[in-house]
């Protein structure tokens, strides 16, 4: 696959230990949504110039990758996707600065392309953000919140502004006209909403078969998301719940009680209507002038994120 031999290539490195990281990083796969929407977008426009486009869908991933390296750092995980995590296989020193290695080697692949100002701009725009996002829910662990507007503006900054840039920079670079390159980035900003409360959902109601750590996941690291805060509003055992969700030392027990609680109230069935607001918000986004089979493509991706448990 082309993405794959442009990744490897990007974190090629002299030293051994940098090029075994970056490897196991690309290898341990991964939904490549990111660099998907963004190619997606710039098969949307007029213009379409693979050894241009290519090496900007390499440098999206290299920065959803760099950030989830630090993520893992940050939440002491030892798997994600069913792979052990490199904080985990080599310490939490040579993670982080593998991540920053990372996100440096992205940036190198803007400047050597040359892709002008706005989009480089924007791309860092987003690193901005996923900091203040991975900031404002730290900030925020271990308070049973039930502030479902900051919530919002979390996810917004961890995953929405994400998707809304990577379909944002594709409409761009195929040259669409200003009113489809707003257009593509709403329907990115709200099916990055959908993907989010959904990852959240799957955090409450899958496994760790099939979501790649255990279920509840969130919880135990005292972030509370949105089923959380609907039933820390409705549930009779809110109490409960609260004390559970604000305890550090949280047991097994602990953590399975929360998921009984929060799956016995309406916050699974509230959360997923959010999710599909937001996705009906994505399709009613779409430029009306995209070609049918892409316009079917960017339909097609919002199903996926609606009916997703992985």
């Amino acid at each position: 696959m082309l993405l794959e031999d442009e990744l490897l290539q990007a974190v090629a490195s002299p030293l051994e230990l940098v090029q075994d990281i970056g490897t196991h990083l690309v290898k341990s796969g991964g939904k490549r949504l990111r660099p998907a929407l963004y190619l997606l977008a710039a098969h949307s426009g007029p213009v379409f110039e693979r050894p241009k486009v290519m090496p900007l869908a390499a440098a999206v991933e290299l920065i959803h990758m760099a950030s989830l390296v630090h993520d893992d750092v940050i939440d002491h995980a030892d798997t994600r996707r069913g792979t052990i995590t490199a904080n985990a296989k080599w310490g939490n020193q040579i993670s982080v600065l593998s991540g920053d290695y990372i996100f440096a080697r992205a940036f190198s692949l803007l400047a050597a392309n040359e892709y002008g100002g706005r989009i480089t701009g924007r791309l860092a725009e987003l690193v901005c953000d996923l900091s203040s996002g991975e900031i404002m829910q730290n900030r925020g662990i271990y308070q049973a919140s039930r502030d479902v507007e900051e919530y919002y503006d979390r996810i917004a900054k961890k995953t929405a502004d994400f998707l809304e840039i990577c379909c944002e920079i594709g409409a761009i670079i195929s040259q669409m006209e200003e009113n489809s390159i707003q257009g593509l980035a709403a329907y990115g900003h709200a099916i990055g909403m959908a993907f989010q409360i959904t990852d959240d959902l799957l955090d409450i109601t899958s496994d760790e078969k099939k979501i790649g750590k255990p279920a509840g996941n969130d919880i135990r690291q005292g972030i509370v998301t949105l089923p959380v805060i609907r039933a820390l509003e409705t549930s009779p055992d809110s109490a409960e719940l609260e004390h559970i969700v604000t305890t550090r030392a949280m047991t097994d027990e602990q953590v399975a009680r929360a998921l009984t609680i929060v799956r016995a109230s309406d916050g699974v069935a509230f959360a997923q209507a959010r999710a599909d607001a937001f996705l009906e918000n994505a399709r009613e986004s779409l430029p009306a002038e995209l070609p049918e089979h892409i316009a079917r493509a960017y339909l097609e991706a919002a199903e996926f994120i609606g009916h997703r448990d992985f």
